[in-house]
C-alpha cells in the first residue's frame, strides 16, 4: 500500500534579520507572499500532499485570515510554533501518523521547482531518508575573534572538498521522524537529517538545486525576484 505524502512547512520564525515591519514568509515577492509561493510549489508537484504549516502563533489567525480572502486554494493544518526549529517541527509531528511519507521544507524556500520535488519524493521508494546538498564552492577559512572585535587565524584548515550544504525539502518516514523527535533538544540539531542521525536513521544524499534559496536577508529577496523574473 502507497504512504501517504505529507509536508510540514517550517515558517515559525520571526525574521529579525530581514528587518521588515513582519516575519520575512509574509513578505510579497512578485506581488504574492513567500509562504504562498513555497507551499504552492509543492501542490503543483504532488496533488494529494497533505499540508502542516508551522507559524507564529501570534500569526495563525491573520494567515488564516489571508488564505480566505485570497481564495488561496491549498488546506492547510495551521500549527503554532515552538522555542525553536526543533520544537516547531515537534509541534507539527503530532498531526502526522506512522506509515507516511513526510518532508519537512522551510517555508522560505519558494524557488524548488515541482519536477526536482517529485524526484525526491521517488528516491524515497528505495531510501529511509533523503536530504539535498550542494558542495561548497567558496574557499573557508577557519578563523577566531581576537577579543578586539577582529578576527585572526586559528591554524585550522577546512578541506572545501568534504563539505557540503544542506538544503530541504529534507524527506523520512514518518515513524523515523517521529522516533527521532522524541530526543531531547540539543542545539546541534539544526536541521531534521542532524536530528535524523543522532538517533541512527541512515541518510541517503542527493544534489540539491542551485536556485533553491533561503530568503533570509533583503538581498535574498531581490535575487529571489530576479530568478523570478528568469522564469524559474
Amino acid at each position: 500500500m502507497e504512504r501517504k505524502k505529507y509536508l510540514i512547512v517550517t515558517a515559525g520564525g520571526s525574521g529579525t534579520r530581514m528587518g521588515a515591519d513582519r516575519p520575512k514568509q509574509f513578505l510579497l515577492l512578485e506581488g504574492v507572499p513567500i509562504l504562498q509561493r513555497t507551499i504552492m510549489r509543492f501542490r503543483e508537484a504532488i496533488e494529494d500532499l497533505q499540508v502542516i504549516t508551522v507559524l507564529p502563533p501570534s500569526h495563525l489567525e491573520s494567515w488564516r485570515h489571508f488564505c480566505a480572502e485570497a481564495a488561496f486554494p491549498v488546506a492547510q493544518r495551521l500549527v503554532g510554533g515552538g522555542f525553536t526549529r526543533f520544537h516547531s517541527v515537534q509541534n507539527a509531528l503530532a498531526f502526522v501518523p506512522d506509515g507516511a511519507i513526510v518532508a519537512v521544507h522551510d517555508g522560505v524556500r519558494p524557488l524548488v521547482s515541482a519536477g526536482w520535488i517529485r524526484s525526491l519524493f521517488a528516491e524515497m521508494d528505495h531510501s529511509r531518508a533523503v536530504v539535498p546538498v550542494l558542495p561548497v564552492t567558496d574557499t573557508l577559512k577557519v578563523l577566531r575573534p581576537d577579543g578586539e572585535g577582529r578576527l585572526k587565524e586559528s591554524g585550522q584548515t577546512a578541506d572545501r572538498s568534504c563539505l557540503y550544504g544542506a538544503q530541504t525539502p529534507q524527506i523520512f518516514r514518518s515513524e523515523d521522524l517521529k522516533a527521532a523527535y522524541t530526543q531531547g533538544y540539543d542545539t546541534a540539531f539544526t536541521d531534521d537529517a542532524s536530528v535524523a542521525s543522532r538517533y541512527g536513521i541512515p541518510l541517503s544524499f542527493v544534489e540539491g538545486q542551485r536556485y533553491n534559496l533561503k530568503i533570509t536577508t533583503k538581498e535574498d529577496l531581490v535575487l529571489a525576484a530576479a530568478i523570478l523574473r528568469h522564469g524559474v
